[in-house]
């Protein structure tokens, strides 16, 4: 078995035996198998957008069959580990550690995991089951590499999750949808550069600090979700909606559709 897989079962074993007890290994899903979880996502995906590499999972072994221990495993080496206690049904431990891991040495894992599981269909996986003692070579670490444009746009969405936004008052206390939305240049590195307005605001109304609410894209997303098709657009985007759902570039003369979000 590859070295790297091995370390990180050894790990996701100790911490089982430790905060697990009684439960480990006789409860676990094939006396504590970890399975490669490359199903959701896969494993380019997780790599390019996310920093890591797919979790890796034991399970318990009754009807439910719910998660026992999560590994995380980012490519600085750092690794978070979820211990669930109550058969599954509630976190008993947060570990975070950093392990002896190199990015390089854990890129070259990732491309061999890509070409012996998600390129033959093969999903979440006894990591005992995968062939992994054969390295790819520097040929098919390049392809893997090239691969990463693929993913920027969905990274750039995914780091403005965290970044701030001004928001008026008409969507976060009136209850209307974004109606006209506009990014400068950041502020700094917090700053998504992004507003979003109704569209029915005056400019003295604007212009009021006090009628704007500063909150994250990722807040946001929970009072209008349909502005995250388009949060990937870069600075001096203007939009106007022009639909339930849809929003186009802004230009003289077109019109904003309005409307309200519905209450739940």
């Amino acid at each position: 078995m590859n070295r790297i897989l091995a370390q990180i079962r050894q790990t996701m074993a100790d911490a089982a035996a430790e905060f697990l007890g009684e439960d480990y290994p006789g409860s676990m899903e094939d006396q504590g198998a970890v399975f490669y979880m490359n199903g959701k996502n896969g494993t380019e995906f997780d790599w390019f957008v996310n920093d890591r590499l797919p979790s890796f999972m034991m399970f318990y072994d009754d009807e439910e069959k719910l998660g026992a221990v999560k590994a995380m495993v980012y490519k600085d080496g750092t690794l978070t580990l979820y211990v669930y206690g109550d058969r599954g049904k509630s976190l008993l431990q947060e570990l975070f550690g950093k392990q002896d891991l190199q990015e390089e040495d854990l890129l070259s894992l990732t491309v061999l995991l890509r070409r012996t599981c998600d390129d033959r269909r093969v999903w979440d996986e006894d990591i005992e089951k995968i062939p992994s003692d054969e390295l790819p070579g520097p040929d098919a670490v390049k392809e893997f590499l090239s691969h990463e444009e693929w993913y920027r746009e969905m990274r750039e969405r995914k780091m403005l999750l965290s970044r701030t936004a001004y928001v008026s008052k008409k969507i976060t206390k009136e209850g209307w949808k974004a109606g006209y939305i506009w990014r400068d240049e950041p502020l700094n590195e917090r700053d998504s550069g992004w507003s979003f307005m109704a569209g029915n605001e005056e400019e003295a109304y604007v212009n009021d600090p006090g009628n704007l609410v500063l909150m994250t894209i990722h807040q946001f997303l929970d009072l209008d979700r349909d502005v995250w098709k388009y949060i990937h657009h870069p600075a001096g985007t203007g939009m106007v909606r022009i639909s339930s759902s849809e929003f186009d570039f802004d230009a003289p003369g077109k019109e904003v559709f309005m409307e309200k979000r519905e209450k739940n």
